[in-house]
């Protein structure tokens, strides 16, 4: 019998090293749920600034000591700069290389791109060139409802993307056939939840990276509504079968119990533990510091290319843990395991300058998510306990 699908792990999750290139603060689109508060379409890196932090970040070996490396490329729209990003990832290559560096083929160049131009020749071009070493994903948030709710074009809030985006899903598929989208839920698209996971299902899509947005956005009922729409997703992935196939980030077994503080204090995200650059040659702790990501706070800047990096400012982030940043109630809660947070907008809804000050802003939506999920892994295994009886009274039933 078959059993549940289980996404791959991340590469090298837990022991790489992410450095980002904010390539360019363009893109094409104004989704309205984006946190990039600060887009624009001057503020594009150089080669000079690009060649500057690699130089620096290779030369300190001692510093970046992690066994493996994803240089991450974000925008706005990080393929708009392929050409930039093409000659970065041709001296990174040769670089590594030249001076037999630890990461050299223990690296992958990642992108989180709208799609847009994905079949343009140069984005095929560099894909072909390092496609042993790329992890792709393109954003696309279901149905053509459901997509063009937010993802619209800039400069005119009516049109949406949708069909622009699904015309390159099979040529990603057919080049990443694992690969796997993020769909983001903001309170006005909640109603359009379930029958968006199950359109890109039906897309070829198999792993579905889903979460709610970390900022204060939700209503009263917006968790009631997200429960139902979570359980009839349940439903309609048990009931057909796509659970064999098929993956939703919703649904874990891992989440929704109380925590062992002392073996579970680790911080959600990598901020500190990551690098982001910016077309300026500043050094971030995560690209959620920056500028354009802040609507109420200073960005935190913790080097440059030229000073390299202020130990002085990066070692808060390496303090920050569950405990020193959630409240009682937060390490107290019964089903905490699974509540996710962003660093970045911590800081920015922080009462204070701080960044150990945790938001609650998804907590209602999180015990909503787990409410479903404990009602889709019951069913689940209900059914394969089912299954498995018959199987044991019939040996030719056809389930196995």
């Amino acid at each position: 019998m078959s059993q549940p699908f289980v996404p791959k792990t991340a590469w090298k999750s837990g022991v790489a090293k992410t450095i980002t290139f904010i390539v360019t603060k363009d893109c094409q689109l104004a989704c309205k749920y984006c946190y990039l508060v600060g887009k624009n379409e001057k503020e594009r890196m150089s080669w000079t600034t690009a060649k500057a932090a690699i130089d620096y970040i290779l030369a300190h070996e001692d510093f970046f000591k992690e066994e493996s490396v994803i240089w991450d490329f974000i925008g706005g729209e990080p393929f708009l700069e392929i050409e930039l990003i093409d000659k970065i990832c041709d001296y990174l290559k040769t670089e590594m290389f030249r001076l037999d560096h630890h990461w050299f083929n223990s690296y992958r160049f990642s992108f989180s791109t709208n799609g847009i131009n994905y079949d343009s020749p140069k984005v095929q071009n560099f894909i072909t060139k390092n496609h042993s070493h790329l992890s792709i994903g393109i954003t696309i948030d279901g149905t053509p409802r459901k997509h063009d709710l937010n993802r619209v074009w800039k400069g005119n809030g009516e049109k949406g993307s949708y069909l622009d985006v699904v015309r390159n899903i099979p040529l990603w598929l057919s080049q990443f056939p694992e690969a796997g989208t993020k769909v983001t839920i903001s309170s006005a698209d909640i109603p359009y939840i379930c029958e968006s996971v199950l359109h890109l299902f039906s897309l070829g899509i198999h792993e579905v990276n889903i979460n709610v947005v970390f900022e204060n956005v939700w209503h009263n009922g917006d968790d009631e509504a997200f429960e139902k729409q979570l359980m009839d997703l349940a439903d309609a992935i048990i009931d057909n079968g796509y659970y064999q196939d098929f993956t939703c980030s919703f649904f874990s077994e891992l989440i929704g119990k109380p925590l062992d503080i002392e073996r579970d204090n680790q911080n959600w995200c990598g901020a500190g533990r990551m690098l982001a650059i910016d077309a300026a040659g500043n050094f971030y702790p995560c690209t959620r510091f920056a500028a354009y990501s802040l609507r109420n706070k200073k960005p935190i800047i913790i080097g440059n290319i030229t000073d390299g990096i202020d130990s002085d400012k990066l070692r808060p982030f390496l303090t920050l843990d569950r405990k020193t940043q959630s409240s009682q109630e937060c390490l107290d809660c019964e089903i905490a395991s699974g509540c996710a947070w962003c660093q970045g907008e911590n800081y920015d809804a922080a009462s204070t300058s701080t960044i150990f000050q945790r938001s609650m802003a998804i907590c209602r939506m999180h015990k909503a998510r787990v409410r479903a999920n404990n009602y889709y892994w019951n069913k689940l295994y209900r059914k394969i306990e089912l299954e498995a009886d018959i199987c044991t009274k019939n040996t030719n039933c056809g389930l196995c």
